[in-house]
């Protein structure tokens, strides 16, 4: 946002407040929910049936649930990234972008927890891992990992939203009663003072600083779920930050994806410019070149090596029948990004919206690849076993809950965009104000210069 052009409170309030849903916001609710239901439908099947009518047998155990499962744990990366560690380095221009960010991390790690029960098949079986838990099993770490990261991004979500939710409640008075009661109940008696500030913003800080181990952990311990099982692949010490600087890139992308649909379809163009753009451009490239470090690494190290049983997996994916998946996700999913982005004319919303979209998808086949084709390489083949069982072909029920998983976490964000400021309101009539005067000295805001 350009901070000359200062604009009035009612008129950011006017911009910022959310709205109801147009034709195309009800037309998108409607598609949602019907991929939602067809992907709600199969589950009931499998429930009433099992796991028989997905593709998966006794040679292949993880298919795309799992690879769904360790995309929703990237994607929610994307919060500690934009609410953590751009505020903790004093970035300013991240303030539209921190709570779009949080939605996303809210709505993708709470998938993640859904989609893993969806693949145990009986979900009483989760009980097991509660009960039964095993301090050396990364599931265990899992499970606890995730369980800290929703709440604490909960809270970065919450908590931010505090002054906001007293502006609606005070202002909103056309609305239904259910909805003002809500506001009511979750703006928890704030009036804005100082000392309310002073703990809010200590509050915010804390959590800040909380998430940041806490993210890194989530999807570390995820990566050791591959890494301490003996196969091939999926043998390596790199999983750690492999998986890391993956889930900030994907976590990004999804971020430039949603502020140019915001930035369009609710006419944010003060607020989300082209220079948050161009910075989220950049900010991409450099997650891009880090995880590319960490490809190479991940894949050219034991192809030097070529041990025999790395060669056939290495084979299958470098010239193999998942050849052409693979050199795709590589070179739409992260070469061509990283070209385009370097140059300015690169960084427009448009190209930057198709480039997210790229990145996005090759995210998600990328964790396809890591997941299924080293299971057709197991140490100790199975005798007698049926043909079709050394291959994974997911099923039409397997792809209508996959895709109804996604559509819950976009119905989510959906939801919490219609009830909730996209930007913090608040947080922009200070910036407006330059956070020169007296009560936002006491907040904690410095006037400071901008890095980039």
């Amino acid at each position: 946002m350009d901070i000359n052009k200062v604009q009035s409170n009612e008129q950011i309030e006017k911009d910022l407040m959310p709205r109801a849903f147009g034709p195309y916001g009800k037309l998108w609710v409607v598609f949602l929910l019907f991929i939602g239901g067809i992907g709600l439908y199969y589950y009931v099947q499998q429930l009433r049936h099992g796991l028989v009518v997905t593709g998966l047998r006794d040679y292949t155990t993880w298919g795309i649930y799992i690879a769904n499962f360790v995309f929703f744990v990237a994607i929610s990366l994307v919060g500690s990234l934009m609410s953590a560690v751009l505020k903790l380095t004093n970035v300013k221009w991240r303030t539209p972008l921190t709570r779009i960010s949080e939605m996303i991390a809210v709505a993708a790690i709470m998938f993640a927890g859904l989609i893993i029960i969806v693949d145990m098949g009986r979900p009483d079986r989760f009980l097991n891992v509660i009960f039964h838990a095993r301090i050396q099993s990364p599931i265990t770490w899992d499970v606890i990992v995730i369980t800290t990261y929703l709440f604490i991004s909960m809270l970065l979500l919450y908590l931010p939203l505090l002054p906001d939710l007293a502006i609606m409640r005070d202002r909103f008075k056309t609305i239904p009663k259910w909805q003002q009661k809500m506001y009511a109940f979750m703006a928890n008696n704030w009036k804005g003072t100082s000392e309310q500030h002073k703990i809010l913003n200590k509050s915010v800080m804390l959590l800040s600083v909380m998430i940041i181990p806490v993210a890194f952990g989530i999807h570390t311990v995820t990566s050791w779920l591959f890494a301490t099982t003996l196969r091939p692949g999926w043998d390596s010490t790199n999983f750690g930050p492999y998986f890391i600087s993956g889930a900030f890139m994907v976590g990004a992308g999804a971020v430039i994806a949603t502020m140019f649909v915001f930035r369009k379809f609710y006419g944010l163009h003060k607020y989300i410019t082209l220079d948050h753009f161009d910075k989220m451009g950049r900010l991409l490239v450099l997650l891009s070149l880090v995880y590319l470090y960490f490809n190479v690494n991940e894949y050219f190290v034991p192809a030097y090596k070529m041990k025999g049983s790395e060669s056939a997996h290495l084979k299958e994916l470098f010239t193999g029948a998942y050849a052409p998946l693979f050199w795709s996700v590589q070179i739409g999913g992260m070469l061509i990004p990283i070209i385009v982005l370097l140059f300015k004319k690169g960084r427009t919303p448009l190209i930057m919206f198709v480039i997210s979209i790229m990145v996005i998808v090759g995210a998600w086949f990328k964790r396809f690849l890591i997941v299924i084709p080293t299971l057709h390489h197991p140490y100790f083949p199975m005798d007698q076993a049926p043909e079709a069982w050394s291959h994974y072909t997911p099923t039409f029920a397997e792809w209508c809950i996959t895709g109804g998983s996604l559509a819950g976490a976009l119905l989510i964000v959906t939801f919490l965009v219609r009830y909730f400021p996209i930007i913090p309101v608040e947080e922009t009539i200070e910036e407006q104000k330059g956070g020169t005067n007296e009560l936002n000295i006491e907040r904690g805001y410095q006037p400071q210069i901008e890095k980039i």
